[in-house]
């Protein structure tokens, strides 16, 4: 787990003063954002097998395999291509279908409590095997993605895991899903048929996830900025523009950005509404008053039989459903690499930075629900400045070995 700090709001001062280099006390501040201070990936008790790096590897090909679809072309990595910070540019993510919402990035997702806009989940095994049931993005079903582990991981599968059930009597698509034909044949077949199917369904969800967990940011110009500040006490004069400098006070400062992005992943992992305005065309979206909803009632949450930390405390314990302050609030995504990831916003409502520091500047109300935003009276110069320091924190993500 992150440590989610927030940091004390700091006086903004202007371009010509940037250059001149920070206080100790204003170093101590901006420390929050090393790399450093995120460190290596907490355990994830629920999954025994995050660390063990043949899963790791199984989940690295299991990824990139577009046989874990309806129609045989789409994989993890459709959305979340390492080429785009492993998300894919589009405001709205295509799989077999179009989704409401486009994908968020997964490096240092390993770190955070809560995985999707909404929080649905609460690991990112758990998070994996979302998308392979629904209807829209890989569109398949369990029977379907056992039969394809039997037929063409078999002897990776076992060294992990153990020898895989017999699935003879298992038809080729069953399962709990949209498709009323796979439905009917997972009725179909007994518990324990269903319960071996969703056992080889499960583990592939934790071997995916323990490729994931091994996908972190990378450095970029400001950390290598940061670095050098916080190892000399000056800052660099080579690295950051004097806007860029600027755009870091006004971050921490007037603008107020660390109240929901601080800490290493500049996220506080949590949910707010910021009065990002709803698609007309799309089904009305709550965000987190249905994801804590559906987190709680998940069938392979934390406390489930499929977890492996079932009887341990986990953060699932403090979701409260329902709650008023919930609706349309969404997940505080990292900003690392936020200059490269346009279209912005839950569904791409906001099409490029400058628009979002707009947005946020005005503090528009909020379709539904209560933004929690009020206006920051920046100069079109401090917006310009502030996206200038956005834009330096890109770099790629750092991950094992791709496709």
């Amino acid at each position: 787990m992150i440590r989610i700090t927030f940091l004390v709001a700091l006086a903004a001062i202007p371009a010509a003063r940037a250059a001149e280099g920070w206080s100790p006390a204003e170093i101590a501040e901006i420390r929050h954002f090393s790399l450093a201070e995120l460190g290596a990936p907490p355990a994830d008790s629920s999954n025994r097998f995050g660390d063990d790096p043949r899963a790791a590897e199984l989940g690295r090909k299991l990824f990139f395999d577009p046989r874990l679809s309806a129609n045989g072309r789409v994989s993890c990595a459709t959305c979340h291509q390492p080429e785009r910070d492993f998300q894919d540019g589009l405001p709205l993510s295509k799989g077999v279908g179009t989704t409401n919402r486009r994908a968020m990035p997964i490096a240092g997702t390993a770190h955070l409590p809560f995985l999707f806009w909404d929080g649905r989940k609460d690991s990112q095994w758990a998070q994996a095997l979302g998308p392979l049931e629904s209807a829209v993005e890989h569109g398949g079903s369990r029977a379907q993605y056992a039969h394809v582990i039997a037929e063409h991981y078999r002897p990776d599968y076992e060294a992990i895991f153990g020898r895989l059930p017999d699935l003879a009597s298992v038809p080729a698509q069953a399962g709990p899903v949209a498709d009323a034909h796979a439905a009917a044949a997972w009725r179909q077949l007994s518990e324990e048929q269903r319960n071996a199917v969703t056992g080889i369904f499960v583990n592939l969800g934790k071997a995916i996830a323990a490729y994931e967990r091994r996908i972190e940011p990378g450095k970029s110009r400001f950390d290598r900025y940061l670095d050098s500040l916080l190892a000399t006490g000056r800052a660099p004069t080579d690295v950051l523009t004097a806007d860029e400098q600027a755009g870091l006070r006004l971050f921490v400062g007037k603008a107020n950005c660390v109240q929901c992005h601080n800490g290493p992943l500049f996220t506080n992992g949590d949910f707010h509404n910021t009065g990002v305005p709803a698609i007309p065309t799309l089904p009305r979206d709550h965000g987190r008053r249905d994801g804590a909803r559906q987190v709680l009632t998940d069938e392979f949450n934390r406390h489930s039989r499929w977890s492996d930390a079932r009887a341990e405390s986990a953060e699932i314990d403090f979701v409260k459903p329902n709650a008023r302050e919930q609706e349309r609030a969404f997940k505080v995504p990292s900003l690392r690499g936020v200059g490269e990831r346009a279209p912005y916003m839950h569904a791409g409502q906001i099409a490029t930075l400058s628009a979002v520091l707009r947005h946020y500047n005005q503090a528009p109300a909020a379709s539904a629900g209560h933004s929690e935003l009020h206006p920051l009276k920046l100069a079109d110069h401090e917006l310009t400045q502030l996206e200038a320091f956005l834009r330096a924190l890109s770099a790629s993500a750092a991950s094992p070995a791709g496709k």
